[in-house]
Parts: C-alpha cells; structure tokens; sequence
C-alpha cells in the first residue's frame, strides 16, 4: 500500500473509531435529563390540547411548523443526496479541478459513497418524523373521554416522542456529512472534523 492510500485508510479507521467511542459512551451513559424533560413536555402538552379545546388551534400551528421543518430538511437531503450522486459520475473531472489530497480513483469514489449513505439515512429519518407526525395530527383532535388505548395521551406522545427521536438522528446524520466533505479534501482532515463534531455532539447531550 502506497503513502497515499495508507494515510486514506489510517484517516478512515481514526474517524470511524472516534465515531464508535462517542456511540459506546452514549450508551453507558445515563441517558441526559433534558431528553426526559423533552419526553415529559410532550405528554403535557398533549395532554393540555386533549383537555382543552381551545388549544387546537394553537396545536394544529405547532404540529404544521415541525411538518413544515421535517420536509424542509427531507427535501434538503434529496437535493444533497442528487447532488452527490452528481460529483460521483464525475470524479475523475473532480480530482483534476479541484485540489483535493489523496483523492484519485477509488477512494474519491468511497468517500462520495459514505457521504451519500449518510444522507440517506438523514432523509430516512426526516421521512419517519414526517410518518409519525402525521398519525399525531389525527390523533391529537380526539376527545379526551373517548381516548383510551391506543388513543390515550400517552400514546399519542410517545409517537410524538419517536418524532422528535427520528429529528434527532436526521440533524446527527447532517452534522456527520461535515468531516466527510472535510475527507474530500484530505486525509487528515477527516479525523480532526469528526473529532470537532464529536465534541459538538457530547456538548449537545449535556
């Protein structure tokens, strides 16, 4: 293995293992408190719009802007995910014009190709806050005494919860494309930009 390709694959193996560490760390950690003040928040509110009517308007607005959010950031990852497959049908025109270290054949391909899944796993998730979103604009116009079961507020905002779950992971996965467009540029880049993200990550979760 030649110098550039060795500094790729030790550029590779440095962020994919900051990456793991931070996910190990996550779950032996207790999880943060304001995840359930989050959670806790949601079941109130729920509860308050189910309890009273008058809120609806207030909730169908609140429940249209998180929409309107989730599609924004579901349609940004389609446009980024055609724009990627864009720069793959041209990598070798890419490498010539622009300065990019280490970036010839293959690994240039692989480093579009972990961008690309990334970005597909943004969308997936915007698309699920969108699915569970919408089974709560319905559910949420029910009238407390007839909500029971699988109608009950509780259940109702422990969907809202799993969206606001999916929002997370989307804005992760969006915050990860940051060290690998930084990749494109260079080996070493990859690692500081993870760890930079890394850090931003365990400041997100206090």
């Amino acid at each position: 293995m030649n110098a550039p390709l060795h500094n790729e694959a030790a550029a590779a193996v440095a962020g994919s293992v900051l990456l793991l560490a931070y996910a190990v760390l996550a779950m032996l950690r207790p999880a943060p408190a304001f995840h359930a003040v989050n959670r806790e928040a949601r079941l109130l509110w729920v509860r308050g719009v189910m309890r009273d009517r008058s809120k609806d308007v207030m909730a169908v607005q609140s429940l249209r802007n998180y929409v309107m959010t989730a599609t924004f950031k579901a349609s940004s990852a389609v446009l980024l995910i055609i724009g990627t497959l864009t720069l793959s049908a041209q990598a070798e025109s890419l490498s010539r014009t622009w300065w990019i270290a280490g970036a010839q054949g293959d690994w240039l391909l692989a480093k579009l190709l972990c961008l690309l899944v990334v970005l597909i796993a943004a969308f997936f998730a915007f698309a699920m806050v969108l699915r569970h979103l919408n089974h709560v604009l319905f559910m949420i116009g029910l009238p407390a005494a007839e909500a029971s079961g699988p109608f009950a507020p509780e259940a109702i905002a422990a969907r809202l919860n799993r969206a606001g779950l999916f929002y997370t992971l989307g804005m992760r996965a969006y915050f990860l494309t940051i060290p690998l467009v930084f990749w494109l540029f260079g080996p070493l880049l990859l690692p500081v930009a993870t760890a930079a993200v890394v850090a931003l990550f365990l400041r997100m979760d206090r």
